[in-house]
């Protein structure tokens, strides 16, 4: 929700109208579609009852969020740190 927002959706929308934002506006490559759908499908079960996860399910949910963090804040300032050029 909190990077939808900065990048531009309104405020006070669903999770998974954040979710689409997201993928409609090409901050999720155009196959973690699929993935993004899961994370909001286990984060509202989250958010509506006390549901223990599986290790491995943790472990899905942290690398994607990680790799979505990086692909927003990180790889599109990573290279131009290092381009003279740019």
């Amino acid at each position: 929700m909190h990077v939808a927002v900065e990048k531009g959706a309104g405020e006070g929308k669903s999770f998974k109208e954040y979710v689409d934002f997201l993928a409609d506006n090409h901050y999720v490559p155009p196959d973690g579609k699929t993935w993004v759908d899961h994370i909001r499908t286990k984060a509202n079960e989250a958010n509506h009852a006390i549901v223990l996860m599986s290790k491995g399910e943790a472990d899905d949910l942290i690398t994607f969020t990680e790799m979505l963090l990086r692909l927003v804040y990180e790889f599109k300032h990573r290279l131009s740190a290092t381009d003279p050029s740019s």
